[in-house]
């Protein structure tokens, strides 16, 4: 038996003749000192695991799928032991392998869901480069002399800045509060109408400062769907494939940038209108995500922390192969879900003269302080703000939101800045399906190790290219490769994993402020970067500026090294144990061993 437990990974432990929940209240989630991985069901005999789950169904309303519950709490106990399992059927039977051998045999619903939350991706990066290619006119447009010595060099930065600076400061923080009254579609919805009608009207501004009130209106839009959508992949997603599908957000940002640049290449010759096409253009994507968001899945974990367990049933039975898929993880993650309500507290659903009741009390403010009070959590907070702040360390988002003005300083016409810049979308994009595989095969912390050096040298190359006289064909040709080389090493590591991670990171009751922090601090810093980037090449050059990225990376690196905890193929729950590990433990481990 002992074997056995130690093949699943799982400690046991036995308590005899004591509830489901008092046994659970010896497992401490902040300071799991021996980095064991435990199934909450271990520890039950039989006879317990069949009480419990008797209580659940009587608890929970789901009387009608008794038998099938007993079954699938059995398969969540022993996972690799279904074969054994009395009833389970030989479709079943198949169906529990195909999660091991053929784990993207889903259903189409699942992949419904992924396919609606990368439109939403592609929303966010057609946004992000919009402008880049518009800020060759739009200034000029406007009246504003954006030489460098000019004061208004800051409105062109400012103006570029606002989506990240309504995102972090407002969209990332109302998507809480959003997600509790309108579920994780509904929030998708809402941010899909502020990035349809925000850029349709940054096409038709008259000034600059309408221009930059419409881009704050984007960012509330894009703020809010960046710290929603990850989640929802996250939580509708089986744990064996979780990182290929979440990242997903990345892949498709990647492609919506390719597209922007397309778009900023094929309108760019069409005349002074040019600029107000550009920025109007990315209105395409929002329109099916509009339309297909509601015909997508709930995330059950949403509707269990509503304690709405019939809804949370219907959508794993949407998600999952089989009804007992689908009833194996509505148990598992009910049991997970419990637990760390008893050990991290603040739930949504409280006990009250032997009856559980929906409460309202101690949400945001509470989870929020929690983020940095309560040590398992305080971990996730660290590991995801460390993994969000590197992918605006590394340098991506220089090339990103100033690739075109970066090449015509490196003597490119506006043609083949354009042209570079789309480049270097389609690098992106093509170098980030690698992650498909290897983001769970390899894992998120070793993906991003071995990219990061790769990225500081590969700038530092970028940089000194510069110095190669202007007139040599090899100026423009260096400088381009060794940032296509870049984006090579970026899209398959710090690309996908940040918002992979932090989706995945943070218990149940904490995920959407969880969320919203680690987004929040992603996008201010793109906002500074944004704002700064221009007066940093003038006062630095851009080989300076690009060397200052370079040693940066390095920074990351070994921030990622000491803080970073590997989350591959666990479920979300699981991932309690992993963030149980105290930080100065696993920091010595790291150095040590």
């Amino acid at each position: 038996m002992e074997e056995r437990k130690a093949s699943l990974g799982l400690t046991r432990r036995v308590h005899s003749g004591r509830s489901a929940e008092e046994a659970l209240k010896g497992v401490d989630l902040n300071r799991n000192i021996e980095a064991l991985i435990e199934n909450p069901l271990s520890h039950l005999t039989p006879e317990q695991l069949q009480r419990d789950v008797r209580d659940f169904a009587r608890l929970k309303g789901l009387h009608e799928h008794l038998e099938l519950l007993e079954r699938a709490a059995q398969i969540a106990k022993d996972p690799h032991f279904f074969d054994s399992i009395p009833g389970v059927t030989d479709r079943e039977k198949e169906a529990l392998r195909d999660e091991r051998h053929h784990s993207f045999r889903q259903p189409r619903a699942l992949y419904l869901t992924i396919i609606i939350c990368s439109i939403g991706a592609a929303v966010q990066g057609w946004d992000q480069t919009g402008s880049n290619g518009a800020n060759l006119n739009w200034p000029e447009a406007f009246g504003l002399n954006t030489e460098r010595t000019s004061n208004d060099f800051w409105i062109l930065g400012l103006v570029n800045a606002a989506p990240y600076i309504a995102a972090s400061l407002i969209g990332c923080w109302l998507s809480h509060p959003l997600n509790y009254y309108l579920g994780r579609r509904g929030v998708v919805f809402i941010a899909a109408w502020f990035c349809f009608f925000s850029v349709l009207g940054s096409a038709c501004t008259q000034t600059w400062v309408q221009l930059f009130i419409c881009r704050l209106l984007l960012g509330i839009g894009m703020g809010t769907k960046a710290a929603t959508i990850p989640v929802l992949a996250a939580e509708s997603s089986p744990a064996s494939i979780r990182g290929s599908l979440v990242m997903g957000w990345q892949l498709w940002v990647a492609f919506g940038i390719f597209l922007g640049f397309t778009a900023n290449l094929v309108l760019y010759q069409i005349g002074d209108i040019a600029w107000r096409l550009q920025f109007g253009s990315a209105f395409i994507p929002a329109v099916p995500l509009i339309i297909g968001i509601y015909f997508c899945p709930e995330s059950p974990r949403w509707y269990i922390k509503k304690h709405r367990y019939h809804d949370a049933f219907k959508s794993l039975r949407r998600l999952r192969n089989t009804p007992l898929q689908a009833a194996r993880d509505l148990y598992y993650i009910h049991a997970q879900v419990r637990l760390e309500e008893l050990m991290l507290g603040d739930g949504d659903i409280t006990s009250a003269e032997g009856k559980e009741q929906y409460t309202s009390s101690g949400r945001y403010a509470n989870r929020f302080v929690q983020l940095f009070t309560i040590a398992r959590i305080r971990r996730a907070t660290l590991a995801s703000s460390v993994v969000m702040i590197a992918q605006q360390m590394c340098g991506i988002n220089v090339v990103a939101f100033y690739s075109s003005t970066l090449f015509t300083d490196a003597n490119a016409s506006e043609r083949s800045a354009l042209l570079v810049s789309w480049g270097f979308g389609l690098i992106n994009f093509a170098f980030a399906w690698p992650a498909v595989r290897s983001i769970d095969r390899f894992g998120r912390r070793n993906l991003l190790l071995f990219t990061f050096p790769h990225m500081a040298w590969t700038l530092l190359a970028a940089g000194f290219s510069f110095y190669i006289p202007n007139e040599s064909p090899a100026h423009l040709g260096m400088i381009t490769f060794f940032i296509y080389l870049f984006a090579a090493f970026y899209s398959p590591g710090e690309g996908p994993v940040p918002f992979t991670y932090s989706a995945e990171a943070f218990p149940l009751f904490h995920r959407e402020v969880g969320m919203s922090l680690a987004v929040s601090i992603n996008l201010f810093w793109a906002a500074v970067l944004t704002v700064v980037y221009p007066k940093l090449s003038d006062a630095l050059t851009p080989t300076g500026a690009i060397g200052f990225f370079a040693g940066l990376n390095m920074i990351a690196f070994l921030m990622i090294f000491l803080w970073v905890p590997e989350t591959k193929q666990r479920t979300l729950e699981e991932l309690d144990y992993i963030f149980a590990v105290p930080t100065r433990k696993h920091m010595h481990y790291q150095v040590t061993k």
